[in-house]
């Protein structure tokens, strides 16, 4: 009953409308001092959050991806995807989802991702006859690889929570972030078939895609530094960032496409970003002492071995918490209050770790991008200057395509766990 009612105040206190740094934090620390325990634990826990070596790759990741979106470099990236796959039918929607993929492999966030390349796809598809909201759920969807493929933010939380792998749980992600690219490129294909009258760009020749490909080359060589890099131990993640903010710097300015005024701008803008996640973590790491001190996790775990005998059951209800969550919280919110809560009960299941992170990962994707607080939906909506409804309106078929993903998933772990445990 305890563990309802303090779950009920927090979300209580989240419709509200209060800031969730201070929500978790404050209900932890009253938590705390209602059971009598030491107020020393408070500091203890702030300085413990952020005195992390792992989490130093959040802000440099968020400043490289700025640097590159301050730089344009969107605007090349869709032009050699263009050149390639723009005379297909749904050419654009896939030379879009390519585009994403492949931004989403150098900055680790959604929000770059969509802006980047939203800036450059969304007047070009609109101009070839593509309905608009296709194209806002489009880049809107595209975006959200941005946390699943990697490097991911999303996914260093979650492995500095759990204490997993982060290299295991990046790994884990490719196979089903390239999966969803695909399957996002197929429908896109799909619908161009079904509404015809697109424009279908002419063929590109050789030298075009030559030219194109040979303009987006360093951001490309970035993306395989990065992943290449941490996928064979030859940097850390938080290095990984450190080598991506030199190479970022080095290409813009090599460009010309970026000033210091940009790099200000850019500076303060990954300053913002990453002081309200520290907040954000700070305020979840008392709340989850709190919880724990409560023994709230134990129970929850005793309440579901008890009641869901079947991983499959537990997972199910699992996603159904996450997706209503998703209505009304934003992904990183959703990761630390759920997180510390659910791990006992999957070692207990039996259930892989980094398994379920690119599950949890996957629906935190959907909470993107569903209204009424989906981040990209005000990211697409903002850059494509469209309303609300138009974005919403043009993303169900994606998330009902990333659901899928989750199916296939469960059926075929391997699509996950392969690189990881073999590699």
């Amino acid at each position: 009953m305890t563990a309802f009612i303090i779950l009920g105040l927090l979300l209580f206190l989240l419709v509200l409308g209060i800031p969730i740094a201070f929500v978790m934090g404050g209900l932890g620390l009253a938590l705390l001092l209602i059971e009598g325990f030491n107020p020393i634990m408070i500091p203890q826990g702030l300085y413990s959050s952020i005195d992390n070596f792992i989490l130093l790759a959040v802000p440099l990741f968020l400043l490289m991806s700025n640097i590159l979106l301050k730089g344009g470099v969107g605007k090349d990236l869709f032009a050699a995807a263009q050149s390639w796959v723009g005379h297909w039918p749904g050419g654009l929607g896939v030379a879009t989802i390519l585009s994403c993929a492949l931004f989403s492999a150098i900055s680790g966030s959604s929000v770059a991702t969509a802006a980047t390349i939203g800036t450059v796809a969304i007047p070009e598809m609109t101009k070839r006859g593509y309905e608009k909201s296709f194209v806002l759920g489009l880049l809107a969807a595209g975006g959200t690889l941005g946390i699943l493929i990697p490097p991911s933010i999303i996914l260093i939380i979650y492995g500095v929570i759990t204490e997993e792998s982060i290299i295991s749980l990046f790994t884990a992600g490719i196979g089903p972030g390239l999966f969803l690219a695909f399957m996002f490129s197929l429908y896109s294909i799909v619908y161009a078939r079904y509404k015809g009258q697109l424009d279908v760009l002419p063929r590109a020749s050789w030298k075009e895609r030559w030219d194109a490909s040979l303009r987006a080359s360093p951001v490309l060589f970035l993306a395989m530094t990065i992943v290449l890099g941490i996928y064979f131990g030859v940097f850390t993640p938080t290095e990984a960032a450190g080598v991506g903010f030199v190479l970022a710097l080095i290409i813009t300015i090599g460009r010309r496409s970026i000033n210091f005024t940009l790099i200000k701008e850019a500076s303060q803008e990954a300053m913002r970003t990453t002081v309200t996640i520290f907040l954000i973590i700070a305020g979840a790491k008392i709340f989850s002492k709190a919880i724990t001190l409560y023994r709230i996790p134990q129970d929850i775990t005793v309440l579901v071995t008890d009641n869901f005998t079947h991983a499959g059951t537990f997972l199910v209800v699992v996603c159904l918490i996450l997706l209503i969550m998703g209505l009304f919280i934003e992904s990183l919110s959703m990761l630390l209050i759920m997180v510390p809560v659910l791990y006992p009960t999957l070692l207990n299941m039996g259930i892989d770790p980094i398994w379920f992170g690119i599950i949890f990962v996957i629906m935190v994707e959907c909470a993107l991008i569903t209204p009424p607080v989906g981040l990209n939906l005000f990211i697409v909506q903002a850059v494509g200057n469209a309303t609300l409804w138009e974005v919403s309106a043009g993303v169900w078929p994606f998330i009902l395509i990333m659901l899928g993903t989750v199916v296939v998933l469960y059926f075929f772990p391997a699509l996950a766990l392969y690189l990881p445990y073999n590699f």
